[in-house]
């Protein structure tokens, strides 16, 4: 099931994103409840770590059997636990009334599989709950800033709206992003 790009891109000691959770994820996570939260395509942890530190219960999925070595290594050093599922998300089922919060960050993948997921997402959240997500917009490739190569993998602001159907959104806006270490997109609801 692992994936060979991404095992290799965090196959050594180093963390290819850092330790740090994403700039938007830290200014945005007191909106979701306590409890149960979901991060998908989570990588090597850094953001699972980061919710597990302030109390909530995180369950982490990625497809790279690296990755999530990683993850549980720096929950370890952090001394948080969370729970690191290997899984292909086109196979994920995300469940009914089961997370007080999701978390997609950067999670880009082909299209089928990004709106399959984003179908589940409202059935999936508690009444109350959060998801919070950013991603590169297909422009953002243009930049050379950050973002997959492939702009099926990078979704409009309009699609999101389409694919994320039957959640409140409380921001969701398109930001050029100049630098890699800045937003292109921000989304988060409230629902």
């Amino acid at each position: 099931m692992s994936n060979p790009f991404w095992d290799e891109r965090y196959r050594g000691d180093d963390y290819a994103y850092g330790i740090e959770p994403n700039d938007f994820l830290r200014a945005e996570a007191g909106r979701i409840p306590k409890g149960r939260v979901l991060c998908l395509a989570e990588g090597e942890g850094r953001n699972a770590v980061f919710l597990a530190s302030l109390g909530y219960q995180v369950t982490a999925v990625d497809f790279s059997t690296e990755g999530l070595r990683k993850a549980e290594r720096l929950a370890t050093s952090r001394g948080v636990e969370l729970t690191p599922i290997e899984v292909d998300l086109s196979t994920f089922e995300l469940g009914e009334d089961a997370w007080s919060g999701i978390v997609s960050i950067f999670a880009h993948t082909p299209a089928p599989v990004r709106q399959r997921v984003h179908a589940a997402v409202p059935r999936a959240l508690h009444t109350g709950g959060t998801l919070l997500l950013e991603a590169y917009r297909p422009e953002q490739i243009m930049l050379g800033t950050g973002g997959r190569e492939d702009a099926t993998m990078t979704p409009t602001l309009a699609a999101l709206r389409t694919e994320l159907a039957g959640l409140d959104l409380v921001i969701a806006r398109d930001v050029d992003c100049s630098t890699r270490s800045s937003r292109a997109r921000d989304l988060a609801d409230g629902g």
